[in-house]
């Protein structure tokens, strides 16, 4: 199932995104229920099952990040060996897993334009495709044992970066205003047979920049869930961004920098597609 939402005649709405159909939930759902995290902390997606409304055109559709009201989006650095050195420096596998944070501000939907940074920082816009992890169920201090168990299903993500400014801190270089994306929506973890075959596909103006399976990270996704439900609780829909493979324009040679009009698609499964272009400056 691929849990979406969505602003349907500029009301906002939750439901299940079909291959060219938006089944919105029941007035009845929603009204208990007013948002899809809501929903999904309440273990509640058999009733959303249960209790959908008629299919309609996607072109009458604007998709919205997938948990508009996310908590947490929490990202993991350096997870992925690449073998092309970045800025002169090819990095060891790193010993403890690498965590920074993304601001909701920084984040858009699905066919929503990404903001090129103003000035000077706009010459370094980076696009990062990854796996998105979100979470089903509070898990705080937990096991890797029982990780999987928390979890709500995967979606994509762009987590776009100014490299420049990541010199000046990684806060920095990943919280520019618009700069990344996530969605189109949850691929629900019943319809995997293995999580771990997971591909991760990233084009820019068509072109494959990236390509990966979730098996090739460095730490796993369940190692990744327990190590930060040690620091704090995570929460139903919260989202973990896992990391990004080789690829990125930064690690090219000569390098390839984001520019106004450029189209990032990531892809992940045969079922997710995020498709956004830079906006111009």
């Amino acid at each position: 199932m691929l849990l979406a939402s969505a602003f349907v005649k500029n009301t906002p709405v939750y439901g299940v995104l079909g291959p060219s159909l938006f089944f919105p939930a029941t007035a009845n759902v929603l009204g208990r229920w007013p948002s899809l995290k809501d929903l999904i902390a309440d273990d509640a997606l058999d009733v959303l099952k249960a209790q959908l409304e008629a299919g309609i055109d996607l072109e009458a559709v604007t998709l919205r990040q997938p948990i508009p009201n996310a908590s947490k989006i929490i990202c993991v650095g350096l997870n992925y060996r690449k073998p092309y050195p970045v800025d002169g420096v090819a990095p060891p596998d790193p010993e403890h897993i690498i965590l920074f944070g993304k601001e909701q501000s920084s984040m858009v939907a699905h066919h929503e334009p990404l903001q090129p940074p103003a000035g000077m920082a706009g010459q370094s816009f980076d696009y990062e495709g990854e796996i998105a992890v979100v979470i089903g169920k509070r898990a705080f201090q937990i096991s890797a044992e029982t990780a999987l168990d928390h979890v709500l299903g995967y979606s994509a993500l762009n987590d776009g970066s100014v490299r420049d400014w990541q010199k000046h801190s990684i806060y920095a270089g990943k919280n520019f205003y618009q700069s990344g994306s996530w969605g189109p929506a949850i691929l629900t973890k019943d319809q995997l047979d293995d999580p771990d075959e997971l591909r991760l596909k990233t084009f820019v103006n068509g072109e494959l920049r990236q390509s990966c399976r979730a098996k090739e990270m460095v730490f796993s996704v369940a190692a990744q869930i327990a190590y930060i439900s040690h620091l704090f609780p995570l929460e139903a829909g919260d989202v973990i961004a896992t990391g990004s493979p080789d690829g990125t324009g930064g690690a090219r040679n000569p390098k390839a920098f984001l520019r106004p009009g450029d189209l990032v698609e990531v892809q992940v499964g045969a079922q997710l597609s995020l498709e956004n272009r830079v906006a111009d400056a």
